[in-house]
Parts: C-alpha cells; sequence; structure tokens
C-alpha cells in the first residue's frame, strides 16, 4: 500500500527522513511518495489545495500524511479520516477536509497510538508516522484512535460571478509563477468574455490573451488559460505572473471584458 507525503517541511532537514524512517521501521515493504515537501511554512490553505488537487490522481488504499501544523503541541487533535477510497492522516486544522470531503468521508478518528516517546513539536514522526504505517499494513482506524464527534472544515475560496464580471482569489502560485485563481465553475464564462480578458488586480489592471495553452502566446505575453486542475490560470510565457504583476495567495482579482475596464500593462 502507498503512503504519499506532503508537509512544509522542506528537504534541507532531516524531518521527512526521519518520517520516512519511522515509516519502514514499522512497514518495510510501504511504498512511500512524496507529493511534496515545499508548502510554504504554516501555510495550511495552499496544503489543503495540494492535497486536493494530488490526491484523486493515486489508487484506492493511498494512505496520505499531510504536515502542515502550526498548532502542534496543542490542543488540537490528530486524525484518521477513512473516505470511500483513501486514508488521511494529520492534524485537525481543516488541511485534511478539502480532499477527504470530495472524495467523501466515512468515519473520523482521533489517533492515539504513538510512538513510545511523543515530543510536542514533531508529531509527523512521533504520531502521524506510526499511524499510517499501521494503516499501510492492514490495521483498522478504528484500532489506532477513537471516533471524533466533530473536526474542523476548511473551504477553499470560490469565485462568483456578478454583472458579467467573475469576482476571484489567487489560491495557489507555482513554482513558474503560474497564478491559480479559484475561478472554476465559471470557466464558461470566461470563454465568452473574448480573446483578450482585463483582469483588476491590487497592483492595477493587467490584459491576457486567453488561450488554449502557454505555446499559442509570445515570450513576455501575459496570458489566461484554463489550467490542467480546471482553474483560470494567470501566466506569462518563459516568465512568472505572480513577480511580473505581483500576485500572491488571497489577493483578490477581477475577470471582466475589456470593454468594461481602463488597463494599463504592470
Amino acid at each position: 500500500m502507498a503512503v504519499a507525503l506532503l508537509t512544509d517541511f522542506g528537504t534541507r532537514d532531516y524531518f521527512v527522513g526521519v518520517m520516512k524512517g519511522v515509516i519502514l521501521s514499522i512497514n518495510p515493504r510501504a511504498q512511500i511518495v512524496d507529493i511534496t515537501h515545499d508548502i510554504p511554512p504554516q501555510d495550511v490553505l495552499t496544503g489543503a489545495f495540494v492535497l486536493k488537487a494530488a490526491y484523486r490522481w493515486f489508487p484506492p488504499r493511498t494512505v496520505f500524511v499531510a504536515v502542515v501544523d502550526p498548532g502542534v503541541g496543542t490542543e488540537r487533535a490528530p486524525l484518521i479520516v477513512k473516505t470511500r477510497h483513501y486514508y488521511f492522516v494529520g492534524p485537525d486544522n481543516g488541511l485534511l477536509s478539502p480532499a477527504a470531503e470530495e472524495d467523501g468521508v466515512e468515519e473520523v478518528y482521533h489517533i492515539t497510538t504513538r510512538l513510545p516517546e511523543t515530543s510536542r513539536t514533531f508529531h509527523g514522526r512521533d504520531v502521524f508516522a506510526p499511524a499510517a504505517a499501521y494503516l499501510s499494513l492492514g490495521i483498522e482506524p478504528r484500532m489506532l484512535g477513537v471516533p471524533a464527534t466533530s473536526w474542523r472544515r476548511l473551504e477553499l475560496p470560490k469565485a462568483r460571478l456578478e454583472g458579467g464580471v467573475i469576482h476571484a482569489r489567487v489560491i495557489y502560485v507555482d513554482r513558474f509563477g503560474n497564478v491559480y485563481t479559484s475561478a472554476r465553475d465559471e470557466v464558461e464564462k470566461v470563454a465568452s468574455l473574448g480573446d483578450v480578458l482585463c483582469v483588476e488586480t491590487p497592483r492595477g489592471a493587467i490584459k491576457a490573451k486567453y488561450v488554449e495553452t502557454y505555446g499559442k502566446a509570445s515570450p513576455g505575453d501575459t496570458v489566461a488559460l484554463i489550467n490542467s486542475e480546471g482553474y483560470l490560470e494567470l501566466a506569462v510565457v518563459m516568465g512568472s505572473a505572480a513577480a511580473t504583476h505581483g500576485l500572491k495567495p488571497g489577493d483578490e482579482v477581477k475577470i471582466k471584458k475589456c470593454d468594461d475596464l481602463r488597463t494599463e500593462e504592470v
């Protein structure tokens, strides 16, 4: 059974390696996959988005261990969430909920199984890794914890359409500087706005060519396209839209016809 890891630990320190060591000590046959360890530190929202984007590409019964945990050592509970096809292990801070609820939650448990000596600052090693390893051996979650009567949900930002204007937020910036907006269900409306879209941002207004893929524009052009996850994305061909236009997660953007907005390149 696969165990997939997502953290904000980075790869400079020993933290990820030690988690893998714990998993392999319990289940030497575990197949461990790294989704990413470059979630911005303590950024639960970005971690939740990436987990939701990634989980469905894995085989059924994969155990996902997600650790973005600014509340480590506090009263927040450690969770196992069993869904229709997967297991999700991590802190009760909303990180697991968008992915788990999309797949369909069946059972939720507070983890009670842990290493004999448990630190207050490294539950990835002492709590989440052991639970994931036992799950990967086929042990049922009820043997590793107690049923949870409630758990924290986190809702990812959504877009809305008002008067021909799509109101959205930046929800993710990838390593290329491509900017994912929360516009998804509204993408059919985007195509009707024309070949050039106008995007109002906190730093000013941008003209973006609406294209099917990056190769349909010239280097340096700002483009808008529907990306692999179905979101409206802003990109700069052979460049960084985030750096060029000063965009970051949480920023509000408004997308409309250029006729309705005076634009300037920023």
